[in-house]
């Protein structure tokens, strides 16, 4: 069996430094710094989002507001990825409360809610999901949980932007669809989804030649976000994974280049009839083809698309959270609920739309956040 590599995070100041300045999992440069082309995205926006967005509530202020909010995130020194979409929002929340302005400290996700508790930050918008163990440093400093809030949702397939992570099959291969739970049975070990190992192709009802050919499993290294992520929702928290799992990491050349994860493990795919592999289709080739996934069994099945991800049809979509401090029984700070409230609004979500990466939550999605905030 293979186990996940994840620590949790101490309190100790030494490890609040470790932790703000070097972070858990190292953060990988973009292809092109993320400012560039932004309007050029915009102009490739599908009709679906802006048609999502459009049909959201304006913003309306609850009050008045001033200051500095101090915003931590995704980002990096070199590359400021989420700075782009911050900038959006500041200048249309400007327009409501000029006397706002924002700090930007986007050092990294990891970075972000170790700023909350350590009182240099007041907002973190994530590049992620919310990391339990910086969670747990939060309450164990603050001695309450955080705040959060899903303010946008993953990307299909921009890089660095929580693309969708999909399933695929040489294109010999019958299979058109898998249940989580099935996924699980190949890919983990511990199978806390109630089916046993799936260790062959027979097992998935193939028959002939497929009938007693091995499944070997192509993916991520376990101790990647991304291997992560797949524990809490794929192995439902289990850090057991097969042991003939193949994993990849991103391969740094010499040149400067970046040889990703995701194109490794579908170019091994590609020579391989019997496997199967989570990756991506920004890398897919002519030799493989992505299945769909289903939470249960019977489905319905979904493949990813902007549509089923926005509207949460795909059982792995990538959920982005922003995450604050509110003490019990307090109101959230007045400048950080008026930026959540603007950015869950019709014109924060147009915002999202503009930048072109990130998708944008439906207007259920926007409806639950606010109550949240409430």
């Amino acid at each position: 069996m293979r186990y996940g590599l994840r620590t949790a995070l101490g309190v100790s100041s030494l490890g609040i430094c470790l932790y703000l300045c070097l972070g858990t999992r190292a953060q990988v440069p973009s292809e092109a710094a993320p400012a560039q082309n932004v309007e050029a995205r915009a102009k490739t926006a599908s009709s679906l989002e802006a048609k999502i967005v459009v049909s959201m509530p304006a913003y309306q202020p609850e009050q008045h507001v001033s200051g500095v909010i101090r915003i931590w995130g995704h980002g990096s020194l070199k590359i400021p990825w989420l700075k782009p979409l911050v900038t959006f929002w500041e200048e249309g929340f400007r327009q409501f409360h000029p006397g706002v302005s924002v700090q930007y400290e986007m050092h990294g996700t990891s970075s972000a809610i170790p700023a909350l508790f350590m009182g240099v930050g007041d907002l973190a918008i994530l590049g992620e999901e919310v990391d339990p163990a910086a969670a747990a440093a939060f309450e164990k400093v603050k001695h309450y949980p955080p705040g959060s809030v899903e303010v946008m949702t993953g990307s299909l397939d921009v890089r660095n932007f929580d693309y969708a992570q999909m399933f695929f099959v040489h294109k010999d291969n019958p299979i058109r669809q898998l249940t989580l739970a099935q996924l699980d049975a190949i890919f983990g070990e511990e199978h806390r989804r109630g089916q046993g190992n799936i260790r062959n192709w027979g097992q998935l009802g193939l028959t002939g030649r497929w009938a007693d050919k091995p499944i070997t499993p192509y993916g991520w290294k376990i101790d990647d976000s991304f291997g992560f992520f797949l524990e809490q929702t794929l192995l439902s928290g289990s850090h057991r994974w097969n042991c003939a799992l193949k994993e990849y990491a991103h391969i740094y050349r010499s040149d400067g280049t970046i040889y990703d994860h995701g194109q490794q493990i579908l170019e091994a795919l590609a020579e391989d009839r019997y496997g199967i592999a989570v990756s991506n289709l920004r890398y897919a080739n002519s030799n493989v083809r992505a299945i769909g996934l289903g939470a249960q069994q019977g489905g319905p099945y979904y493949q990813a698309s902007k549509e089923t991800l926005i509207e949460r049809k795909y059982p792995l979509t990538r959920l982005i959270p922003a995450v604050y401090d509110r003490p019990p029984g307090k109101p959230i700070e007045p400048r950080v609920k008026e930026f959540l409230r603007y950015i869950l609004s019709r014109e924060g979500q147009e915002a999202v739309v503009r930048d072109g990466r990130y998708l944008p939550l439906t207007t259920e999605g926007v409806s639950q956040g606010l109550r949240k905030l409430e």
